[in-house]
């Protein structure tokens, strides 16, 4: 696994609120394998695992989409992916932390970001 592979699982709001979330993670990350698209879907996923488009915490919020409802989303990678994901995220949004799981080498992180 690179240092910087992260899957993002979204829940709440719409795929425009999802998209959102991935958009303030790609200058972190980069592109995401793909975007969510299904309007319909109650839950959407997205994988990064390409190279680092940014150092560590450079997401700073700056222009970051507002939500239209809240968003539960829970990151897992390296405990370096997950930490940056995580100061990304909270720089872009209205950030509650829910908790964390750690594992031998992996990382979950679970947060309610709220509009």
């Amino acid at each position: 696994m690179s240092g910087t592979q992260l899957t993002v699982t979204l829940s709440g709001g719409g795929a425009d609120d999802a998209r959102a979330v991935v958009r303030a993670l790609e200058g972190t990350f980069g592109a995401p394998d793909e975007r969510p698209a299904d309007e319909k879907a109650t839950v959407h996923t997205a994988t990064f695992g390409g190279e680092a488009q940014a150092g560590p915490g450079d997401g700073d919020g700056q222009g970051a989409d507002r939500l239209s409802a809240p968003v539960t989303v829970t990151v897992q990678g390296s405990p370096e992916a997950v930490r940056r994901a995580s100061d990304t995220l909270t720089a872009a949004f209205t950030a509650r932390d829910d908790g964390a799981a750690s594992g031998d080498q992996e990382q979950e992180r679970q947060l309610l970001l709220e509009p």
